[in-house]
């Protein structure tokens, strides 16, 4: 029986370790690569066959359900299951509409991981337990586009009135990134202006205020 192969894709070292760990239970699979971020991943991707990749949704940068459709786009025969603390209906279902084979909780049991990876190759679409009551085809599922961890970190900066100078120097960041996040947040939210952009965000609980 040919391994499945697997790539595991989170920016936590320990969360890295443990899934290589967990894995390693499983005689028939193996974790060929691991990545921290989309970047990161989409190049090992070019030189690494693997089967099923595992990403975690908030990842720095680009997002999870971002890594997904890119993936699905150049390498529609790897199947994709993402792993995260989230439960909310609008991840899960953004995840899904991308591609994704399947969504885990961070929580799920060594069984529950097992079994959504099993349901993966067999191209069968898995919903974690705790997720499985969630009704994804309600239309408010994709009301809210998701945003990567530092794309949230520079939306709360601006709610908070910082400035691109001050975002960057806070963030250790140069002000050309912190110029391409604030436009891609407006892109996101299909928003033309900053107060657009901050009513937005508190509106659906994005930043705290």
């Amino acid at each position: 029986m040919e391994k499945i192969k697997l790539m595991i894709v989170d920016d936590h070292p320990m969360v890295l370790e443990g899934m290589k760990a967990l894995l390693t239970n499983f005689d028939y699979m193996i974790v060929a690569a691991t990545a921290t971020n989309a970047f990161e991943a989409m190049d090992k991707l070019k030189s690494e066959a693997v089967d099923i990749v595992i990403a975690d949704i908030n990842l720095p940068e680009v997002s999870g359900i971002e890594l997904t459709a890119r993936i699905k786009k150049e390498y529609p025969g790897i199947k994709v299951l993402a792993m995260s603390t989230f439960k909310e209906r609008s991840y899960i279902s953004q995840m899904i509409k991308n591609g994704a084979s399947g969504y885990l909780v961070k929580s799920a049991s060594k069984e529950e991981i097992e079994a959504a990876i099993q349901s993966a190759n067999e191209g069968k679409l898995y919903l974690s337990l705790d997720i499985n009551s969630i009704d994804l085809n309600s239309e408010v599922a994709s009301d809210v586009p998701a945003v990567s961890r530092r794309e949230k970190e520079v939306l709360q900066l601006i709610v908070d009135g910082l400035t691109n100078p001050q975002i960057a120097e806070k963030l250790f960041i140069s002000l050309h990134t912190v110029d391409s996040h604030r436009k891609n947040l407006l892109a996101k939210f299909n928003v033309n202006n900053t107060a657009s952009l901050i009513r937005v965000a508190i509106k659906n609980n994005l930043v705290e205020t």
